[in-house]
């Protein structure tokens, strides 16, 4: 018995050893190097560790630009971004069949794996229906689009850029023998025409950004494995990171005691009545349905539950009439529902674990808030439902980026009066969610809406986050809108709401300058208006960021003003997020600055005849100016702090 018992032991510790051995042999680095490309990590992998993520690279290749295989599809990689997390690629195939203008160059199409861990997408991308028989019926169906039918054996249909007119058409519902194929599209700048040909369209090259799940996100920092089951459900597996020889020295020393121990309680089993170790061993019994999340749903969140039907129907079955507008994560919908509110309903893209973890977090965060200038959430569907919809107040007025630089931009209401309270308002919605312990993490000016009256309301909490205030910042993934990521959080993966104060230095520069957060058609390091804004700051340049039309040179107010919003930007912008104000001073600052109280000398005062102080030479333009005017610039961070500190305590945070 003894012998057989040791004999089942050594087997058993041969299995561990290989086992551990094994795990070792595929244990994944957080990051790895690649070339040109810098540190790449998930769900991008090294070629010859294809199990630790979703994307090869081939980062030996010297000769050329590293290869990426995606999908069983080869792309060369030319640059990563490292403010968000973005690549450029490109399709060799694709280059060659678009330079022949080849039908083939519509047997390509862009896909991307579909995990609970990560989310792509791909920036400035165009999406055709395929058509193989082309007939009246189809069409008919496709009546709104442009036709391509050039090419033997399927017709193209397709929206041309910068149209309004969209139609969102599920696949489910598509004509027989049509398919959906996307296409990067090449770029364009404002002023450019479209091209009729649907082969001038389309570029071999195109941007792809990644989302890694906030519980990816994790896994990683805790040395894990981002996986998915049979189910395509999320699990973090755990790498065996140990050292061998520990592990060796243990189990060796632990054979001996493990063996004797089977030995005693076979005998003990033996003595019981020949009892097997199925009946002493616990057994694993099936969990039952939990009843958690239906009782949740049946009042979730203290929100009201709506039935799927009952939004449809709100929405005209979702008609592309009724589009709002169509964002990263979901479509939104104008509707009304049945006792007349007027409402918005975003529906989510993907039915995830991602998803389902973004619906949560909104709701959650609406309804422990309450601010005059945070959007209302109505209600949601189950999440149990097939469809994830959120409901909130209409707000009919668009978003700021509307009318800065979008399609109301025409209609020229957005004075600076009504751009000061904009910001004011703002400021205000922010400083209460971090007073509340919430950070946005995607302070945009697209997610910030107007009602009639011009008044805030900031929405889309999809991305936010709960901030204890006991602890300095929250480690994880970069999460956000390109040209609005705080820098630092991308570079140290450390979240705090210093993250927001710079997102929102970003939209301050849009309300003074009418220009958008990422314009490719400015030069390479302006791209980013933080850039450029910066730029023209420290070179007094006001006349090159701010927009004339506000009054700029006929206005003295509107000029102290801007010039001063300038300014107050200019420090939310700062590399250093311990250079940056709160929240709540910058609000104190913008409420100063419209009532005329605030005193740039008098924050100066005490720091101008700082030995570490440098002069900035001054335009001949800028006589006028206040910001920089006849002061300094100070290099210390700790005179830089004293520089910046609000003169007031007052508590501004309001709730209605």
């Amino acid at each position: 018995m003894a012998a057989a018992c040791f004999y089942a032991m050594f087997l058993v510790f041969h299995l561990v050893f290989f086992n551990l051995v094994k795990s070792e042999s595929k244990s994944c680095p957080k990051e790895f190097n690649c070339g040109k490309l810098g540190n790449m990590s998930y769900p991008f992998s090294e070629i010859k560790k294809p199990h630790c993520g979703l994307c090869k690279i081939d980062c030996n290749n010297t000769l050329q630009n590293p290869i990426v295989e995606i999908e069983g599809e080869l792309y060369n990689a030319y640059k990563k971004w490292f403010l968000v997390n973005s690549i450029d690629l490109s399709d060799p195939i694709l280059d060659v069949y678009l330079a022949n203008r080849s039908c083939k160059s519509f047997e390509r199409n862009l896909s991307f794996p579909n995990s609970p861990s990560v989310s792509f997408g791909v920036f400035n991308n165009i999406t055709l229906f395929k058509c193989m028989n082309r007939s009246m019926e189809v069409d008919g169906y496709f009546r709104s689009f442009q036709n391509y039918s050039k090419c033997d054996g399927f017709s193209l249909y397709y929206h041309k850029p910068r149209t309004n007119r969209r139609r969102s058409i599920p696949t489910s519902v598509l004509p027989a023998n049509c398919a959906v194929i996307r296409l990067p599209l090449t770029f364009l700048s404002p002023s450019e025409p479209i091209p009729s040909d649907l082969f001038d369209l389309l570029s071999s090259k195109f941007k792809l950004d990644w989302e890694v799940s906030r519980d990816c996100s994790d896994c990683i920092y805790r040395e894990g494995q981002c996986q998915s089951n049979s189910k395509n459900l999320f699990f973090c597996s755990k790498a065996a990171k140990r050292n061998l020889g520990l592990v060796l020295g243990t189990v060796l020393c632990g054979f001996l005691i493990i063996a004797i121990s089977i030995v005693i309680l076979i005998i003990c089993c033996c003595k019981k009545g020949n009892r097997s170790f199925a009946n002493i061993l616990p057994r694993s019994t099936p969990s039952e349905p939990s009843t958690l999340s239906y009782e949740l749903d049946s009042g979730f969140f203290g929100v009201p539950v709506f039935t799927y039907a009952e939004l449809q129907q709100a929405t005209m079955n979702f008609d592309s009439s009724r589009e709002l507008g169509d964002g990263g994560y979901g479509t939104v919908y104008y509707g009304k529902l049945q006792d007349g509110r007027e409402v918005a309903v975003k529906r989510l893209y993907d039915h995830n674990a991602r998803r389902k973890e973004q619906f949560i977090t909104e709701i959650e965060i609406l309804t422990r808030l309450r601010h005059k200038n945070l959007v209302s959430l109505y209600g949601c569907t189950s999440r149990l439902s097939d469809q994830l919809l959120l409901v909130y107040e209409y707000v009919p007025n668009g978003t700021i980026a509307d009318h800065l630089h979008g399609h109301k931009t025409k209609d020229c209401s957005l004075t600076w009066p009504i751009r000061m309270k904009i910001a004011i308002e703002a400021a205000s919605a922010l400083a209460y969610l971090h007073a509340s312990g919430i950070i946005h993490r995607d302070v945009k000016s697209n997610n910030i809406l107007l009602d009639q009256n011009f008044s805030v309301k900031v929405g889309d909490f999809g991305l936010s986050r709960p901030h204890p205030t006991d602890i300095s910042h929250i480690s994880t993934a970069p999460q956000g809108t390109p040209g609005y990521v705080d820098p630092k959080y991308h570079e140290c993966y450390q979240l705090t709401d210093k993250s927001d104060v710079y997102s929102f230095g970003v939209v301050l520069v849009e309300l003074i300058s009418s220009m958008p957060a990422v314009d490719f058609s400015r030069r390479n390091e302006e791209i980013n208006l933080s850039n450029y804004a910066i730029n023209r700051i420290l070179r007094c340049a006001f006349d090159d960021l701010i927009d004339q039309s506000l009054g700029f040179h006929s206005d003295a107010e509107v000029k102290r003003m801007t010039t001063l919003v300038a300014e107050l930007s200019f420090r939310c912008l700062q590399l250093n997020k311990d250079m940056r104000p709160s929240m709540v001073e910058v609000q104190e600052t913008l409420q100063e600055i419209q009532q005329g109280e605030f005193k740039h000398d008098k924050k100066m005062e005490g720091n101008v005849n700082s030995k570490e102080s440098v002069e900035i030479p001054l335009s001949p333009e800028s006589e006028d100016h206040v910001l920089l005017k006849k002061n300094k610039i100070l290099t210390s961070p700790n005179s830089v702090t004293q520089v910046w500190t609000s003169d007031s305590s007052r508590s501004t945070t309001t709730s209605t």
